[in-house]
């Protein structure tokens, strides 16, 4: 995804615009003409199809609509600063880097930092923005000598960021998605709402609660478009604090993983152990654990929890001969091999309500100890939501509650 900045000294020029409340202040603190600050602020009204100023006898003052951006505007030049300076610090070792780059790279550079990052190669990143490949090494390389820091180095697969261009490429990733959420709040203000919003969804969530709250969401606003993302948390995760993400709904960790996200938890959840219809065990009353150990499992990853509950309680890592003959999330996967043989699984009932209900999988009688686990939401720390991701939030969290989802498990 390549960055969709527009020329950042007209953002630039808006947002002193309305500190000054007027052109001539302004075009002075961004070191532009009048007329050319008059022009950026017809501009980016222009293209936003709303105006942006009341243009009073005594100045100039904010719109509603210039209010919404304005916030993320400011928001999206404290990520600049905030990646600006980690970068410096970064590579204080190698040089002397320019303290302020931050201030003056131009939005052809940071498509290019963001393009070279994701392709690994100046040839596809060139490709990636539909230039010359010459043009996307010419702003790579100014922005090295903007910024007095090597930002670009050979890797093994390919052209990789050095860590300091790293630190920086995460903060314009984070400072485009503010300014995409400033754009989603100007559309819903103006009637015609067309917010995108991304969700990593791990497998709980994809039985009934984002399907409730995605079909409630788009009977209010039907111009909206919900994305979701199954993949690895890990992957989740990276894509949550690179702004590619929104939120996160699933099972939550402990600790939490890193320092810059937040976790809130919707309802409690419970594990069991579950087999096909036509197991040995699955019409058994009091089901003791030794008598698993004598079947084939299917596992999830180690590293989530229901993995990791699995290694902890079996006791896995103990034995000299594993049960475990597949390790696999996917649930199309597991229902195809329960149709098949005795293997033997954990999830939440909750995950596979549909296939519980049709007699595809049977919960057995066995009580897990100590399986409670938290499934909650996980965003970014300091995040603020639009108007149209904070009311999804809502939805979820009602689509969570016992009483909407007829969950196995209540609280």
């Amino acid at each position: 995804m390549t960055v969709e900045f527009p020329n950042l000294r007209h953002l630039k020029a808006f947002m002193e615009v309305a500190d000054a409340r007027g052109i001539s202040a302004a075009a002075h603190r961004v070191h532009l003409s009048q007329p050319a600050v008059t022009q950026a602020i017809s501009g980016l009204e222009d293209r936003l199809g709303m105006a942006l100023f009341d243009r009073r006898a005594e100045g100039m003052f904010p719109t509603d609509a210039g209010e919404l951006l304005l916030a993320r505007v400011r928001r999206m030049f404290a990520h600049l600063a905030h990646g600006g300076a980690l970068a410096v610090r970064l590579a204080r070792r190698e040089g002397k880097p320019v303290t302020d780059f931050h201030t003056r790279v131009t939005a052809a550079q940071l498509r290019a930092l963001i393009a070279i990052r994701e392709a690994g190669n100046f040839s596809l990143a060139a490709r990636m923005l539909d230039i010359s490949q010459p043009s996307i090494h010419r702003a790579g390389r100014d922005l090295e000598k903007l910024s007095g820091m090597s930002l670009f180095a050979a890797g093994r697969r390919g052209i990789e960021l050095t860590p300091q261009a790293e630190a920086f490429a995460r903060s314009v990733k984070l400072a485009e998605a503010e300014l995409k959420q400033g754009f989603d709040d100007l559309t819903r203000i103006a009637g015609r709402d067309s917010t995108r919003i991304t969700i990593g969804s791990m497998p709980l969530s994809r039985t009934d609660i984002l399907p409730s709250a995605i079909h409630a969401l788009l009977a209010e606003a039907a111009g909206v478009q919900i994305r979701t993302i199954d993949a690895p948390y890990a992957e989740l995760l990276r894509g949550l604090r690179y702004g590619e993400i929104d939120v996160l709904i699933g099972a939550l960790r402990d600790p939490v993983p890193v320092e810059d996200v937040e976790q809130s938890v919707l309802f409690e959840d419970h594990l069991s152990v579950v087999a096909g219809p036509a197991h040995p065990l699955a019409k058994r009353l009091s089901v003791k654990i030794d008598e698993l150990l004598d079947y084939p499992w299917i596992a999830p990853p180690r590293e989530t929890p229901g993995g990791s509950y699995l290694y902890r309680t079996l006791g896995i890592a103990d034995m000299q001969k594993t049960p475990v003959r597949i390790v696999s999330s996917s649930m199309v996967l597991v229902r195809g091999l329960l149709a098949r043989g005795d293997y033997l699984t954990i999830l939440s009932p909750n995950q596979a309500a549909v296939e519980i209900a049709r007699g595809d999988m049977v919960p057995l009688d066995l009580t897990l100890p100590e399986s409670a686990r938290p499934i909650g939401l996980t965003t970014r720390t300091g995040w603020v939501p639009t108007a149209t991701q904070a009311r999804f939030i809502d939805l979820i969290r009602a689509a969570a509650t016992p009483a909407e989802t007829g969950r196995l498990y209540p609280e």
